[in-house]
């Protein structure tokens, strides 16, 4: 539920960006078992398509699937209208959608295409969607969780594109929090490694984790989506109406550890 919202009134109305797989997927899952209608948005029709599929039936009527690119301003538009004309309304937004792969080869050789693709979609995305979603998140007092990345503070080699749009939403996260408020909370979360190889479409069981992927993390484990989609509903929750403007950070404690050489 939002910061404001009677749970006596309709139920909550989410939209989730790059819902149809890894962390996406996750959180479209939470919010709906926590009694949200969902718009499902994704480039990919199948893989939406695998999700309905994917969920039991109680859960199914709740979730409509929407197929857009988030770096088509129209294509946005035309998602969101459709959603707001099936429930009338809309409280809560999750920018998830983007390009995953962080590694861009040598930034000498980093086409200015390459770059504009991950831009374009991992933050200008985020733009476009809250640009068409703020006025009704105004109306309903909603909120917005973006969805950054510890890269955003740390990085390997050759991964600029990405760790930029990383940084930048964390930026875009607190201006919005002082733009849109008091009436919109804005937050970010920041994941770390976070293994959702199992939101994924499709049945295969993913091959087990080392032990050391796992000992690296001072919290003794690899993420697993619900770790995100856990904090994604906390922040869209009452209990954290006093949070706004705030990137919370879930790596299992990497970002705090220092690596030597030895």
């Amino acid at each position: 539920m939002t910061n404001d919202q009677d749970a006596s009134l309709t139920p909550p109305v989410a939209l989730v960006t790059g819902a149809a797989r890894g962390i996406g997927r996750a959180v479209t899952r939470r919010l709906l078992g926590d009694g949200y209608h969902v718009g499902a948005l994704d480039h990919d029709a199948s893989a939406l398509a695998d999700l309905q599929t994917g969920l039991a039936a109680g859960l199914r009527a709740h979730c409509q699937t929407l197929v857009a690119d988030v770096a088509d301003e129209s294509a946005v538009q035309s998602a969101i209208e459709q959603l707001v004309s099936t429930h009338g309304q809309l409280d809560v937004l999750v920018n998830n959608a983007g390009i995953a792969d962080p590694f861009n080869g040598p930034i000498e050789s980093l086409s200015l295409a390459d770059w504009n693709r991950v831009i374009g979609t991992n933050l200008t995305g985020y733009f476009l969607c809250t640009k068409h979603a703020a006025p009704l998140l105004r109306r309903r007092r909603g909120c917005i969780v973006n969805m950054a990345s510890s890269r955003a503070y740390q990085s390997e080699a050759e991964t600029e594109a990405y760790a930029a749009s990383k940084g930048g939403i964390v930026a875009l996260t607190h201006a919005l929090s002082i733009s849109l408020g008091p009436d919109v909370r804005v937050n970010a979360v920041a994941p770390g490694w976070i293994d959702v190889r199992d939101q994924q479409p499709g049945d295969d069981t993913p091959a087990p984790l080392r032990a050391v992927d796992h000992a690296q993390h001072p919290g003794g484990r690899v993420g697993g989506g619900d770790d995100i989609s856990g904090l994604v509903a906390f922040l869209c929750s009452p209990d954290a109406g006093f949070i706004t403007g705030q990137t919370l950070v879930a790596d299992g404690g990497m970002t705090r550890k220092m690596i030597y050489q030895h």
